[in-house]
Order: C-alpha cells, then sequence, then structure tokens
C-alpha cells in the first residue's frame, strides 16, 4: 500500500490507472487499523491489478475535504482517475476482495464493448450452491450484488415476492429472476459462451 500526501499525488496516480483504491485513515484508530490491516492482506494474498492507495488524514488535509468525506477509515474506488464510489467503516477481507474483483470484471467489460448487466445474488453463508453460484460468476468476470438474505429480511421478502421461492440461491439479471444454480439459464442471460 503505497502512502500518498496530498490531493495532487492522487489525481496524477489515479488517472494513469484504470483503477484506484485509496484508504483515508488515522493511525492508532482501531477501525482504521482493522481496514487497513484486511486490505494488506488482500494485497498480500497475490490480488492482480490491484492500485491500492494509503492517506493518512492528520497528514493529508485536501484529500477528504474535495469529497466530502467526514469519517475514516473510508475506501475511495476511482475510474480512469473520476471518483466513482466510497465504502466507509472497516468491513471483511471478503468484502474488499469481491469489490475489487467486481471493478476490475466491470472495467474489462467495459473495455470489451460489452454491456454490464445488473446481477443480484440473493444467498445465505451457509449455502454450498450460492458459494458454487458466486464463484461461477467471478470466474466468467461477472460483477454482482452479493445480498444475504439471513441478515436483510426486507430483502429476503423481496426476493420471495418476485420469485415465488424461498430457497437460494436466486439470481436476478435485468429482472430476470434464476432460481437455483440453473448454468445454462444464467449462461444464456449473461452472453457467457
Amino acid at each position: 500500500m503505497k502512502n500518498i500526501g496530498s490531493y495532487a499525488e492522487l489525481q496524477d496516480i489515479s488517472k494513469k490507472e484504470a483503477r484506484t483504491f485509496l484508504l483515508l485513515s488515522k493511525p492508532n484508530s482501531e477501525p482504521c487499523d482493522c481496514a487497513k490491516s484486511k486490505l494488506e492482506e488482500l494485497e498480500g494474498s497475490g490480488s492482480k491489478n490491484i492500485n491500492l492507495l494509503l492517506a493518512d488524514v492528520s497528514q493529508v488535509r485536501d484529500i477528504h475535504e474535495k469529497y466530502n468525506i467526514n469519517s475514516v477509515p473510508s475506501l475511495l474506488i476511482f475510474e480512469n482517475g473520476n471518483f466513482t464510489n466510497v465504502v466507509k467503516g472497516c468491513q471483511s477481507a471478503e468484502f474488499y476482495k469481491s469489490l475489487i474483483e467486481n471493478a476490475t470484471a466491470q472495467a474489462n467489460r467495459a473495455a470489451s464493448g460489452k454491456k454490464q448487466k445488473n446481477v443480484r445474488v440473493y444467498s445465505t453463508p451457509t449455502c454450498t450452491w450460492c458459494n458454487t453460484l458466486k464463484g461461477f460468476l467471478r470466474k466468467h468476470g461477472i460483477p454482482f450484488t452479493d445480498i444475504d438474505v439471513s441478515r436483510d429480511f426486507q430483502a429476503a421478502n423481496e426476493m420471495m415476492r418476485r420469485s415465488g421461492q424461498q430457497g437460494v440461491p436466486q439470481t436476478e439479471i435485468d429482472g430476470q429472476i434464476v432460481v437455483g444454480f440453473n448454468q445454462k439459464r444464467l449462461q444464456e442471460l449473461l452472453d457467457i459462451q
């Protein structure tokens, strides 16, 4: 993780890279140390194409003001120099990994000229078919939003209302529902050969 010292340095680096992730942090803060260690763990795992930067807000004063960031840790995401998103707080290493993989997959799909589809996966942590489905999507570079219906009861009710089914996994692709891990239907809807 490379330390940066100013907004100008951030602009220079982020314009040269397709994707840049900047962690705004403050040393000796438990949530900030948590986020930093999770991202360093990901960086050390051999994940490719991670341009990960770090800025200490007690030293660097012009970045958080520029993007209206008022709490740390905050992970800022840039695509070709443009600020696209922010994730606040300390997240799990798996969340950060998924976030970075999805950003990479989106950029690769955009570069290939393929239309980006809106994909949502309704799952639970203990569901083996859910994990198989998510692995299939990752293998094919399909970005998706993972919704844990064991924790999000509103999403669980929405899933049941739309499909009439309680079981997981369920995948919503541009408004169309696929119940279970129906690989043939997923390939058809996602234009996977």
